[in-house]
């Protein structure tokens, strides 16, 4: 099978961008509601809290460069437990975006070609990204770059047109506005506004997601070039709209605010390229949804939190299964909710949240527990406390105005959490089952028989999938971490130890003894030690890996210094657990 090209710094940034750009579509006219005059000022304040982020992605992502964002680093850092809980958010928060993203567009479309049913047309417009996501994502990438484009340019347009409009007219209806006094005062308004103005970062997780897909160095970058796109278009463009438009016009026109700030400053020429604009990079958002998703999935899917058979790829590299999926779940919500945006903005809106909450937890976790991992960057544990503190003040203030959303968002979260947590424990779930067979059905003996038969194969499959550790020769109690993270984590019974050896180092004579000691300690894991002459590298993971064929998820290693001389991603995936 052929590998697909690594992404660039300008399709990487695009396929993320055009998610967390798209959001200057609503937010502008979300934070004025609440912050009037002040909204630029909230805006700028997430644009600080932003930048932080940009830190504490970048240590993280860098030290731990594979895809899964917040669950790739809870994953290494905790149980798989707890990173399967910001999985299922991440998976929630996509989900979501793609149908509001999508619904809007269409609306959008709607706006300018009445004749659009927005309904069919949104289902439309998901199927079209399935299938584009699934022709690989070099293909999704050059659609997304074009899109990404136009919108810079779009904005661009919209900017100036609202500068010389200034320029011809003057300060006095932001002069009006200046003057317009602020509901509960100054600091609610910034508030309000700065928890609303919060969802303007949202896609800023994405580039995480697919992290293995991007060209080395290329990570950063698109962190960078986020901040910097959100930092200047979302504050500028609440400015101009305070100097162009009285407040009481903003709410007046909130759902289009950018076409119709477009018609009183350019004319109605501008207004309908915002639009066309609006339909193409809300589109883009969808294409986001999909890709990051995909990643995401499929790394759940090889660390078996879900089954096996998604993980099946084309020849381009991409999961048809997994972006197939994610499409009838979009396809679900849709017409469960006919196209109305309110339910799905509590999910949307704390899910992603609370998604970034967790990366920032991940952060404080990698420092604690991987403090000898390489990283590239550092972000300091004081900036990593405020940004954090930032986004729960974030989330308590959309839950405060919002408490409708908390309700809606726990009627997907539950079940949805309640399906991942049955695949983690599907091992013990069968083991039940069993019982139940040959408890119930002990009075239909074939029944019975052919029940057990079919539970015993699948428990069977289910163990018999080897994991290896990788050790330096460790003591004892570095040794029972792992056996005790592979009994709460893993569903097997064998597990190979493995110890490369050279000139240069040699096993303990006492480590063969410690050995004995866990193998008696846990009889229901059968522990096989493995010595290798050689140097411990990619070379040996990907032979061992073939000859035995384990897949390189099921291979542990504990945290590595900073002289070990190659970075985690050159491992394949390789997990760190102590």
């Amino acid at each position: 099978m052929s590998h697909p090209k690594k992404l660039k710094q300008l399709a990487a940034t695009a396929i993320c961008g055009n998610d967390i750009t798209s959001s200057c579509l609503y937010v502008s006219a979300l934070t004025i509601a609440y912050a009037g005059q002040y909204a630029w000022i909230s805006l700028l304040m997430v644009s600080v809290v932003l930048f932080l982020y940009r830190k504490i992605y970048g240590e993280v992502v860098g030290a731990l460069p594979l895809n899964g964002g917040a669950y790739n680093v809870l994953l290494n850092t905790t149980s798989k437990s707890n990173a399967s809980v910001a999985a299922c958010l991440t998976i929630l928060s996509y989900m979501a975006t793609a149908v509001i993203s999508a619904t809007e567009a269409m609306h959008y479309l709607h706006s300018i070609y009445h004749q659009v049913p927005v309904i069919t047309a949104t289902a439309g417009l998901l199927t079209f990204f399935l299938l584009l996501t699934i022709l690989g994502i070099s293909e999704s990438a050059v659609v997304a770059v074009i899109i990404f484009i136009v919108h810079m340019t779009t904005m661009a347009l919209l900017i100036i047109a609202g500068i010389w409009f200034v320029a011809n007219h003057g300060l006095d209806v932001f002069s009006i506005n200046f003057k317009r006094p602020v509901e509960g005062g100054i600091a609610t308004a910034l508030f309000l506004g700065f928890s609303t103005a919060m969802l303007g970062i949202s896609g800023f997780e994405s580039s995480a997601n697919f992290v293995e897909e991007q060209a080395p160095g290329v990570f950063r970058k698109t962190l960078r070039n986020m901040w910097i796109v959100v930092t200047v278009i979302n504050p500028a463009i609440a400015f101009i709209a305070i100097m162009i438009l009285p407040i009481t016009e903003v709410a007046l026109n909130q759902e289009a605010l950018l076409s119709y700030v477009g018609t009183r400053a350019a004319g109605p020429w501008l207004a309908t390229f915002i639009s066309i604009d609006a339909v193409l990079v809300l589109s883009g958002a969808v294409l986001t949804s999909f890709i990051g998703v995909g990643g995401l999935i499929k790394r759940m899917t090889l660390d078996r939190v879900l089954p096996q058979f998604l993980l099946k790829e084309t020849k381009r590299g991409s999961s048809p299964r997994i972006l197939t999926l994610f499409f009838l779940l979009c396809l679900s919500v849709l017409f469960a909710t006919r196209g109305k945006i309110g339910p799905l903005a509590g999910v949307y809106t704390i899910s992603f949240l609370t998604v970034m909450v967790y990366f920032g937890l991940g952060n404080f976790l990698l420092k604690i527990k991987r403090s000898r991992l390489p990283r590239p960057e550092y972000a300091a544990p004081f900036a990593v406390f405020i940004a954090g503190f930032a986004l729960l003040i974030a989330l308590y203030g959309n839950i405060k105005m919002h408490p409708e959303y908390l309700v809606v968002f726990l009627q997907y979260f539950v079940p949805a959490m309640t399906i991942i947590y049955i695949f983690l424990k599907r091992n013990e779930i069968m083991e039940y089952l069993l019982i139940v067979a040959n408890s119930f059905f002990d009075s239909v003996r074939r029944l019975a028989l052919l029940s057990r038969v079919t539970l015993r194969r699948s428990i069977k499959k289910l163990v018999a999938q080897e994991f290896v550790y990788f050790t330096k020769g460790d003591d004892i109690s570095v040794l029972n971490k792992v056996m005790i993270y592979v009994q709460e984590n893993e569903i097997t019974r064998k597990l190979k130890i493995v110890t490369v050896v050279n000139e240069e180092r040699q096993i303990a004579k006492n480590f063969l003894n410690d050995l004995d000691v866990l193998d008696r300690a846990y009889p229901e894991i059968k522990i096989e030690f493995i010595q290798i002459e050689g140097k411990f590298g990619p070379e040996i993971i990907d032979e061992l890996s073939r000859k035995w064929k384990i897949p390189k998820n099921f291979m542990f290693i504990s945290s590595p210094s900073d002289r070990f001389t190659h970075r985690v991603d050159e491992l394949g995936g390789v997990r760190l657990i102590i």
